[in-house]
């Protein structure tokens, strides 16, 4: 299983393609402006997308979801309780006035949103299956109601904003929620396998053992 690693133009946000060794990718994550990059790398290792996934429903993370998806011809897939940011996600987040807009105009990316021509839910964890490749996923509310972090072999895992290398998720966006967080990193990434990579949606990489002993918000987490 290889794991490569896309950054979208708009807020930096982190695209993953986890690929199979017989080619099967999962794409996690499709920020703004990141579908073309997307089609390269997939067309230049001859790999095929048999799964679009979205840790949680923030614009930030989603807007190239649905061409990805429309390309490979397979649904955009996230948590059940933020499948209704995919209706409209810069929504929730203040529509036209809000910094995600700005950001795509900066880009010169249309801020016209089209929906998924498909969408799956996911409403429990447990492993998902996209051809060959096989995750786990872990939900892990608090940034937003249906944030997921997704499990690869154990050796890794995409955090996308609940987990950073030395901070975490903010909670004071519209379904955020502190004390779910807290819950959130006490009984699901404490639980962690400590040997795991942290894939996070945003910025550096770490590891989880790390960010057990050294992130001020978990520090008091790792006994």
């Amino acid at each position: 299983m290889r794991i490569l690693t896309l950054t979208a133009p708009v807020y930096g946000a982190s695209c993953y393609l986890i690929a199979a060794d017989d080619g099967d990718t999962v794409v996690v994550d499709a920020g703004g402006g990141v579908a073309d990059a997307v089609a390269r790398v997939v067309d230049e290792q001859g790999l095929r997308i048999t799964g679009v996934l979205a840790t949680h429903g923030h614009a930030d993370h989603v807007w190239d979801a649905p061409r990805v998806a429309a390309r490979a011809g397979v649904p955009v897939t996230v948590h059940a309780a933020d499948a209704y940011r995919l209706a409209d996600p810069l929504a929730p987040l203040g529509g036209t006035s809000s910094g995600v807009y700005a950001a795509l105009l900066a880009e010169g990316l249309s801020t016209d949103w089209e929906p998924p021509t498909e969408l799956d839910t996911i409403d429990a964890d447990g492993e998902l299956a996209f051809g060959s490749v096989r995750l786990t996923a872990r939900h892990a509310p608090g940034h937003t109601e249906g944030s997921t972090l997704y499990l690869i072999d154990d050796r890794a895992v995409c955090t996308g904003d609940v987990l950073f290398r030395g901070t975490i998720g903010r909670t004071d966006l519209p379904g955020g929620d502190h004390a779910t967080m807290e819950q959130t990193l006490r009984t699901v990434v404490a639980r962690l396998p400590r040997a795991a990579a942290v894939l996070p949606g945003h910025g550096p990489s770490s590891m989880v053992a790390d960010e057990l002993a050294g992130n001020p918000f978990l520090i008091h987490l790792a006994g």
